[in-house]
């Protein structure tokens, strides 16, 4: 059964699920269609009144995702919710793929993602037919409760885990000081040994062993029986039932040896109290220094949220009134002193300030602000005071967005994790069945005592094994990376993106809004023979006035800097990428491209070599024509880019082949390309065509990125290996793209390709260390090197590498915090 509001019920096969884009009768009967070509899906029934999808579902055989791919293919997207929860209970890589399967096997569920990191889990799944109480069970069914996750109750968890982390380990390093001392004192100096043996007699120091290092194993170290106990019952053992399975033996046997010397053979009575005790504040203490390196690898979060101020003063009638950010509302105004953040998005009303937005952009001069300017959230008012209203509060601010796609993209992963994953699922049974070989092969095969020597190594390889390592060498270099990109005004908007820009071989880049300035200026006007050049500026800025075109904003603006009216157009048409026509007055014109004219049968005349000087200048010629005739070539320029030149030199050394792709006519695309540097160029593209320009390139060159930042730049951006739009642009450009730069400096691009590289180093450099390790040390901890040199590794040895190796990859990631371009 459903509910009412189409939340699935436990054990139910109906499922209610919102969708988009319904309007009519028709539209139900293709939703039903495509649902009911989904395998597991029976009964589809739609309703475009409600928007709602209903039917059954086959239990654990429907394919969610390629359910919802189809509707959204369709044109009728479903309802989706994106939650991130924190994850309690994990340890190592191996819960991350416990808690990812647990959640990806509830339906409705399209993608999960863990980041052991920060401990948090990202689902996307369908409105109605999964809901967070379902995922919460599904977790908890697995050993991993979850809990909402909140930006600052994060961080206070971070916090409140480091503390509760650090007291564990006082309280066993004071029991398993003593408890060390006294038991391997006397083999270090001899004389303390005598001194000891006639204070104290041994039955009553081995029963002070046993207290202490009792005191030790269900004390500090009951947090492993709590994480790790579960997780062993169930069969899905993790990082800490290895350091359970490992310190209990060792303490287990010694008890056995103290009360019960009876039960063993008497060459192996043997304690190993203080083996458990110090394995388990070394294992503590590796997790502390994890813990306090894991938190610095969020610190770019966390500054980016302590941009925004926690309180606004804002205009109530004729007061000015001090309230919680919280409580701001669209259309409020609101009073910014000088040394003041603003605390959401707005628009000036009235003043003028300068205002410093290299938080958000990376910019690092002050930007002028006066009256019907934007303003965001965060950025720091210098100088002046102004008042603005409120246009976007809350979630929607520009911060806001900056914050959530940054978590976003650290929570998810690169391609090369997908090793990882498939490694660390399976790597503690494995680690668990080598410590049981390693124990039978010693019992059969070692020296006297056997049983001895086989629980020491079999409990060393239990606990040198570290599936954290593994787990942590991708997430760390990816937050530490991204975070770092961030303070650059560089966003990456998955793993995906930063790994893939690494591997590109081509970038090509969109000319007008990109390379240049986006505010190009008419700049000549050449006229035939026998028409004037006020009527023809008139008439072309009559027609170019309905148009949204750059070029045909220029050409107005400067009919208005002249002083000209003209009166509305008639039968206004425009063919994108080519020309505008319209009829104004009476009279017929057509204002566009050489070739535009030459399909009406209009030839250029003298105005042609007119039209090829000024494109060998580096200038965009357009034809006017009257009734039929070409009656004047306009050239209109768009200024360069200060950032550009350098951008594109950086990226030629970096290796980076650079194309620019364009609609204008080769002559001036050329012109522009010699300018820059750019050798190889894509002239008279239509919007259109980008998409097919990018997998040409693709064809010639391997991977290619593209740069742009309009609306028709959108199926390029999604068609490239790694789209790249700069800030300033449109939403639908950034929404299109895997990388976003934040400012209109082009000298980021070279930045974020040598950040994706050193972050992609980092993280290779993090898992060599990390198999290295693994299938170094294990098999040295299982004793193969006995036979050789008589060498074996003390389990307490064993500990202290297990969380060095953590400890290691965590750093090394840190070391991206000095990253400089």
């Amino acid at each position: 059964m459903t509910t009412e509001t189409g939340k699935r019920t436990p054990g139910a096969d109906e499922f209610t699920l919102p969708v988009e884009g319904m309007s009519c009768a028709s539209c139900v009967g293709r939703v039903e269609r495509v649902a009911g070509d989904v395998p597991g899906v029976a009964g589809a029934s739609a309703d475009f009144v409600t928007g709602r999808l209903r039917g059954t579902a086959a239990a654990g055989s429907v394919d969610w995702s390629g359910l919802a791919e189809n509707l959204r293919g369709a044109g009728f997207p479903p309802i989706e919710s994106e939650r991130v929860f924190r994850v309690e209970g994990m340890s190592c890589a191996s819960c991350t793929g416990r808690v990812e399967k647990a959640l990806k096997a509830r339906p409705g569920v399209l993608e999960a993602s863990v980041n052991l990191s920060s401990e948090e889990v990202t689902v996307r799944y369908l409105d109605g037919v999964m809901e967070a109480e379902g995922l919460k069970e599904a977790a908890a069914a697995a050993g991993y409760p979850l809990s909402e996750s909140v930006h600052r109750a994060a961080g206070e968890h971070a916090a409140d885990e480091s503390a509760k982390l650090r007291r564990n380990l006082w309280v066993a390093a004071a029991l398993t000081l003593p408890l060390f001392l006294l038991d391997m004192g006397p083999m270090v100096i001899p004389a303390f040994g005598s001194v000891l043996e006639e204070a104290v007699s041994r039955d009553a120091l081995l029963l002070l062993f046993f207290v202490l290092a009792t005191l030790v194993q269900f004390g500090p170290g009951l947090r492993f029986y709590r994480l790790g106990g579960p997780k062993l019952l169930r069969g899905s053992p993790d990082m800490n039932s290895l350091v359970v399975l490992g310190t209990t033996a060792a303490w287990g046997y010694s008890s056995v040896a103290v009360f019960l010397p009876g039960l063993l053979p008497e060459e192996a009575v043997h304690v190993y109290f203080e083996a458990s005790a110090v394995i388990i504040t070394l294992v503590l203490l590796g997790r502390y220094l994890e813990a306090l390196a894991k938190g610095r690898t969020s610190e770019a979060i966390r500054r980016l949220m302590s941009l925004q101020p926690p309180e606004a003063r804002v205009i109530r009638g004729d007061d000015e009134v001090t309230i919680p950010v919280g409580e701001v509302e669209i259309g409020d105004t609101l009073v910014v002193r000088p040394g003041e953040k603003p605390p959401v998005d707005g628009e000036v009303v009235s003043g003028s300030s300068w205002v410093d937005e290299s938080m958000l952009t990376g910019e690092p001069l002050p930007v002028e602000k006066q009256a019907g300017d934007g303003i965001a959230a965060g950025t720091l008012n210098t100088s002046g005071s102004f008042r603005y209203r409120a246009t976007r509060v809350g979630r929607d601010t520009v911060l806001a967005r900056i914050i959530a796609m940054v978590e976003r993209a650290q929570a998810s992963k690169v391609p090369i994790q997908g090793l990882v994953d498939r490694v660390v699922r399976v790597f503690v049974p494995v680690v668990m069945a080598i410590a049981a070989l390693t124990f039978l092969v010693w019992m059969w095969l070692g020296p006297v005592p056997a049983l001895t020597f086989a629980l020491v190594n079999a409990v060393a390889v239990l606990i040198i094994a570290c599936p954290c390592a593994m787990g942590l060498a991708t997430p760390t270099s990816l937050m530490v990376g991204m975070g770092k990109a961030a303070e650059h005004g560089i966003l990456f908007r998955s793993g995906e993106a930063i790994q893939r820009l690494r591997e590109i071989r081509c970038l090509a880049v969109d000319k007008t809004g990109t390379l240049t300035r986006g505010k190009p200026e008419l700049t000549d006007i050449d006229v035939a023979g026998g028409f004037s050049r006020h009527d023809v500026l008139r008439l072309a800025a009559a027609a170019e006035s309905g148009s949204e075109h750059p070029l045909a904003a220029a050409m107005v603006e400067r009919a208005r800097a002249d002083g000209l009216t003209w009166p509305e157009a008639e039968r206004f048409n425009a063919a994108a990428g080519f020309g505008i026509e319209a009829r104004v007055e009476g009279r017929d014109v057509r204002v566009g491209s050489r070739r535009y004219l030459g399909e009406a049968g209009i030839e250029a005349g003298e105005l042609g070599a007119v039209a090829d000087r000024l494109a060998n200048a580096g200038k965009t010629p357009v034809f006017v024509a009257l009734d039929g005739r070409a009656a004047a070539v306009l050239a209109v320029e768009d200024a360069l880019k200060d950032s550009a030149a350098g951008a594109v030199t950086a990226l030629q050394r970096s290796g980076v082949t650079v194309v620019m792709i364009t609609g204008d006519q080769p002559r001036t695309a050329e012109a522009v390309a010699e300018r820059l540097g750019i050798d190889d160029v894509m002239a008279e593209v239509l919007p259109d065509g980008k998409a097919e320009a990018v997998r040409a390139l693709r064809r010639r060159h391997g991977s290619v990125a593209f740069v742009g930042d309009g609306i028709n730049d959108a199926p390029a951006l999604a068609e490239a290996d790694v789209g790249i739009a700069i800030g300033a642009g449109t939403d639908i450009a950034i929404e299109s793209a895997g990388v976003v730069l934040m400012s209109e400096d082009l000298g980021k691009l070279p930045v974020a390709l040598a950040l994706s590289r050193a972050t992609l180093r980092n993280i290779k450099q993090n898992l060599f260390w990390a198999f290295a390790y693994n299938t170094t040390l294990i098999p040295v901890a299982a004793g193969v090197l006995y036979p050789l040199w008589g060498w074996l590794l003390s389990p307490m040895l064993a500990a202290a590498a297990m969380g060095l190796s953590s400890l290691f990859v965590v750093t090394n990631a840190l070391r991206l915090k000095r990253f400089s371009p």
